[in-house]
């Protein structure tokens, strides 16, 4: 694709390719090919060689390492889990991109973790920090008190559940069942 400065361009649009162009504001490099992170008009500077994107309305949210985020886990496999990553904390702006992410347990807590299922389960939702960023997936970490889970599901009734005295441990009203998770200071209480 042959684009010039003033083109309209849609996320994912190929501007061109790493050797003609280094990527800039609102574009990313994706394997070689320089491309649109954002809706908006191309913007090309001969002098440096850079090709950026000039969002068409408010500029969205563009994360970058060390950005907190609010995500889903979607999928637990062995020493991973998956995050649909959500939204950005402390901005009501839409996320540039569709992020998905993932969690390597040996970023989910300080110290030995045996089973990652003892850290999170399918559908809790999660304030993670932005380890690494690799054009539109994520590496999140949870070390820190104040990310993990911030809440949770039975994974029996799917009653909201409620933290215990006990570090790491949620409890369900509902069917009188105690689960081990990764838990953030910062854990909703509210229905």
């Amino acid at each position: 694709m042959k684009v010039k400065s003033g083109d309209f361009v849609m996320p994912g649009d190929v501007l061109g390719v790493s050797e003609q162009f280094l990527p800039d504001k609102w574009t990313y490099d994706d394997e070689g090919y320089i491309k649109a992170s954002i809706l908006g008009t191309v913007d090309i500077s001969s002098s440096n060689k850079k090709i950026s994107i000039v969002p068409s309305s408010g500029s969205p949210a563009l994360l970058k390492v060390g950005d907190v985020v609010y995500g889903e886990i979607t999928d637990i496999r062995g020493q991973r889990s998956t995050v649909n990553v959500q939204k950005m904390k402390e901005t009501d702006r839409k996320l540039a991109l569709p992020y998905m992410a993932a969690i390597h347990i040996s970023q989910v807590k300080r110290g030995y973790l045996e089973k990652l299922i003892d850290a999170f389960r399918i559908g809790d939702v999660i304030e993670a920090k932005v380890s690494k960023i690799m054009g539109d997936n994520l590496d999140l970490n949870t070390e820190d008190k104040e990310h993990g889970v911030i809440k949770a599901m039975c994974s029996r009734c799917r009653a909201y559940m409620v933290p215990t005295n006990r570090k790491d441990e949620l409890y369900c009203k509902v069917c009188d069942r105690k689960e081990r998770r990764k838990v953030s200071i910062n854990y909703d209480y509210k229905k």
